[in-house]
């Protein structure tokens, strides 16, 4: 399985007063991986796969362990756990080579912004996501 990898910073503002980074900031982070995972794809050959848009349905986080700011980044790993006709579910790690901080999946949905409305994942998109697949079986009909 291939996992697309995302350096991201710790900025200050990130943490809360206890001293860590603060939950909801964890939010963002997956997002910026996110948005670097879905968006790789769009700007290639004029590919229009993923740039009419996306929404998140669902979130689920496992705080595993506090993250203390520092200078270094934080690494996000990403992958996909299952592919609809309509939706995909993008898991996440968020870590050091160490340890795991945050344990996350997302459920997205493409959206055309245009019309307002949900719409199907192309065969484009499919291929592409297939490529980051957990589980070979995990096609959904």
């Amino acid at each position: 399985m291939v996992r697309h990898i995302y350096s991201c910073p710790l900025r200050w503002s990130d943490m809360d007063a206890f001293g860590h980074v603060n939950n909801v900031v964890f939010l963002r982070y997956l997002e910026e991986a996110r948005i670097d995972f879905m968006f790789r794809l769009a700007p290639g050959d004029g590919s229009p796969s993923f740039s009419g848009g996306s929404v998140v349905a669902r979130h689920e986080i496992d705080y595993v362990r506090p993250l203390v700011h520092r200078h270094a980044p934080v690494t996000i790993e990403s992958w996909v756990t299952k592919i609809g006709a309509a939706s995909l579910t993008i898991a996440y790690e968020v870590k050091d080579p160490e340890q795991v901080y945050v344990r996350a999946s997302t459920v997205v949905v493409p959206f055309n912004l245009q019309a307002q409305v949900p719409r199907r994942i192309t065969a484009e998109e499919k291929l592409f996501l297939q490529e980051y697949l957990d589980e070979p079986g995990a096609l959904a009909a």
